[in-house]
């Protein structure tokens, strides 16, 4: 397997410091072997997958017209993956195209993700690295993603912060969190941890959730402009994931654009 190097530019002069949370991490690189099994630690998140994909291509190809039946509709695209964790979402974005960057602070994600991406025959530069180090390096991207990681940093404004570093001028950033609500207590702790036992208890703190509003405010601070929030929603009927901008209440993304 060939890796594609990130872009760089000059490094700035004062690199903020790291956002991670070591015990946060910890808790990801204890399950990291498990993050391709559909039917282990991470059945979630395979679930929510293919509408994690939905939101995020959407988002893509509108910011930048691609077409998204053409065989590489990426192609020609610098993406980040940030707290990308076993690959789950660099494949797909590798295979429609982009150049990806994987990066993930837990280096037995990195293991797993590479070792899999080899498997599948795709060109990922995964990294064990922090947000702050590649921004401090001067990488930057058309597209970061940082899905299912602000509830995890120490610091989400400043985390947020670096990220708007790492979006390239014209680019965007796409996140991916838990609002802090009732129903999401239910879902996530309660629903996925302890009834379901899809996740070890613990994986969630239920204080760290971010509400739409808290995050629309860190990310326009940080000097991006929020341009859509949607949330995914579980039907328990169904057994299905769907979009829907009127139901924020549990899972949902959001995106901005840097637009200097």
């Amino acid at each position: 397997m060939t890796e594609r190097p990130a872009p760089s530019n000059p490094a700035p002069s004062n690199p903020a410091p790291s956002s991670i949370d070591p015990a946060e991490v910890a808790k990801f690189q204890a399950m990291a072997r498990e993050w391709w099994d559909p039917s282990g630690k991470f059945k979630p998140l395979h679930m929510l997958n293919p509408t994690r994909l939905d939101y995020v291509t959407a988002q893509i190809a509108a910011q930048f017209g691609r077409d998204l039946s053409a065989p590489a509709p990426f192609e020609g695209l610098r993406l980040l993956d940030i707290g990308c964790g076993g690959g789950l979402m660099a494949e797909p974005m590798a295979r429609l195209g982009a150049t990806v960057t994987g990066a993930d602070a837990a280096e037995g994600n990195i293991a797993i993700a590479r070792l899999h991406a080899g498997e599948q025959d795709l060109a990922i530069d995964y990294r064990a690295t922090t947000a702050e180090a590649l921004a401090a390096e001067g990488h930057r991207f058309d597209v970061v993603m940082a899905l299912e990681i602000v509830e995890h940093v120490a610091d989400p404004a400043q985390f947020i912060a670096t990220c708007r570093e790492l979006v390239a001028p014209g680019g965007m950033l796409i996140q991916s969190t838990l609002n802090r609500t009732a129903r999401s207590f239910g879902a996530a702790i309660l629903g996925a941890e302890w009834i379901m036992r899809w996740l070890p208890r613990g994986t969630h703190d239920w204080r760290r959730f971010i509400t739409p509003d808290e995050l629309a405010r860190m990310t326009e601070a940080a000097g991006l402009r929020v341009v859509d929030r949607c949330g995914m929603v579980f039907n328990p009927l169904g057994w299905s994931w769907s979009l829907s901008h009127r139901d924020l209440s549990v899972n949902y993304a959001m995106t901005a654009l840097r637009d200097g």
